[in-house]
């Protein structure tokens, strides 16, 4: 695996770092006497968004001692635009001078994609006391890396910390991608409150802006018998470790003030990509033997929230498709009555997420737009569907799938159509369900839409209820 590591001002070949006239250092106090932290950034064909995160990590009021930029199978320009940014930085912050160290390292075709790159920045940054893992597409708030720092160093028992995601919705252009996008945001505001209101409990320490005790992470490749901290056992391998990282008794925890703006999907393939990625990994972390040799923990804690979120759109599409098909059939044979408390439920939705949108600390005209007119949500939902069918398709009928190649290509604008097959089954499946209906005698017909109605009441109330205490809870001062 070859290895070509840059700095500004130096040749390659010989990889020293040459001044070509006297530098005057101002009579200012260095920094020494706080934890180091070692910045890594996996990055593939990330040419676009690296040096916007570069400058972000550069301007914080805390900067990492240093950062290794760890190019992988990439194909665009990422290390030409990283090379700009190599070599020392110093930044006066308050009268005392911050030092830190750009590395900009092209390690070439890597099979083990992220989690490679990951691994080889790890075996650079050891020796420091904090490990920061920064996605090559993420940006953050100048006050984020100082808010991870005084959080994880307040509390010993604290493995791993995340920042509070969101995604910047400016510059987009097209209609699909601002409703993507609006979407996007409401999901993530939606689980970032969910794990604040869980004594800040959180389940996954997403590798976009996270920051790690490196005590840590030495004690989970001990404790799993792993050379490494991230193994491709998991397709989501920061859900990996944030459950490994808990085993080991450390507490995964979601910052209240940190907040950093990740990538967005703007197309339906890329989000369909990401999404079924995300859900699959999750079913391979629940689920007993489906990947490498990492057991299914199905009652871990880190995972109980992705029951519940599971078992969450099971209810969702029950309720949908179920409505759906018994409106047609009730139409069939003339036996439709609009009830106006069928209007409750989607007026209940709507305003749990008009106080979601309001806790978001960068809400826009489109993020309120997007909840009260209802209609894009509830497409959002059955969009959201449509990946999780998929990915227990996948789970049930393949071994197994390199579902971050599929991510690739579709945002490299190469996926393919498959997720529109979920809505093609939900289709046969409403078909499939009116034409049984109109084989019925037309004596049963009656009591069969009865019975079904009646199911479907209840299931709806209780879903509504909940959705009422949701909406109700206090939010206890937290901004997503």
């Amino acid at each position: 695996m070859a290895e070509q590591s840059t700095r500004r001002g130096s040749t390659l070949a010989q990889g020293y770092y040459l001044r070509t006239e006297p530098v005057v250092m101002p009579q200012i106090e260095v920094e020494t006497t706080r934890a180091t932290i070692g910045c890594v950034i996996p990055a593939y064909n990330e040419g676009e968004t690296i040096g916007a995160v570069l400058d972000s990590l550069l301007g914080q009021t805390v900067v990492p001692d240093v950062v290794h930029v760890v190019v992988n199978n990439t194909t665009d320009h990422t290390v030409e635009v990283a090379s700009h940014f190599a070599g020392p930085h110093l930044r006066e912050i308050n009268g005392r001078v911050h030092e830190t160290e750009v590395f900009v390292h092209d390690i070439g075709e890597n099979p083990d994609k992220k989690v490679g790159a990951l691994n080889y920045g790890f075996e650079m940054v050891r020796g420091m006391d904090y490990f920061l893992g920064v996605d090559g597409d993420t940006t953050a708030e100048p006050d984020a890396v100082e808010h991870l720092l005084e959080e994880i160093e307040s509390d010993r028992r604290i493995g791993g910390i995340s920042a509070i995601y969101s995604i910047d919705d400016t510059d987009l252009t097209s209609w699909t991608s601002k409703f993507l996008i609006a979407g996007q945001r409401q999901q993530f505001a939606t689980f970032n409150m969910q794990n604040l209101l869980r004594g800040r409990q959180m389940a996954v320490l997403g590798g976009q802006f996270s920051i790690f005790r490196m005590t840590s992470l030495y004690e989970v490749t001990v404790d799993n018998h792993q050379g490494t901290p991230w193994v491709r056992d998991s397709e989501i391998e920061d859900s990996l470790l944030s459950l490994q990282i808990r085993s080991a008794g450390y507490l995964t925890k979601i910052s209240a003030t940190a907040r950093a703006n990740v990538g967005g999907m703007p197309t339906f393939a890329a989000l369909d990509a990401q999404q079924v990625k995300w859900n699959a990994g999750a079913i391979d972390l629940m689920w007993p033997g489906q990947r490498g040799d990492t057991k299914g923990q199905p009652f871990h804690p880190n995972l109980r929230l992705r029951w519940f979120e599971m078992m969450s759109m099971v209810l969702n599409m029950y309720t949908r498709l179920t409505f759906v098909s018994l409106v047609i059939c009730s139409l069939l044979i003339s036996a439709w009555v609009f009830n106006p408390l069928w209007l409750v439920p989607p007026l209940i939705s709507t305003a749990l997420n008009l106080r979601v949108a309001r806790s978001m600390t960068d809400r826009g005209p489109r993020d309120t737009l997007f909840a009260l007119l209802w209609l894009p949500s509830e497409a959002y939902i059955w969009t959201r569907m449509g990946h999780f069918v998929r990915a227990w398709t996948k789970f049930a009928f393949t071994s197994e799938n390199d579902n971050w190649a599929a991510q690739a290509r579709a945002e490299s604008g190469q996926g393919k159509s498959a997720f529109l097959a979920p809505f093609g089954a939900a289709l046969v499946l409403i078909a499939t369900m009116v034409i049984v209906f109109l084989q019925l005698p037309e004596g049963v017909q009656p009591q069969f839409l009865y019975v079904n109605w009646t199911v479907l009441a209840i299931v709806t109330i209780l879903q509504s209820a909940w959705l009422f205490l949701k909406c109700v809870r206090r939010y206890r001062g937290f901004k997503v």
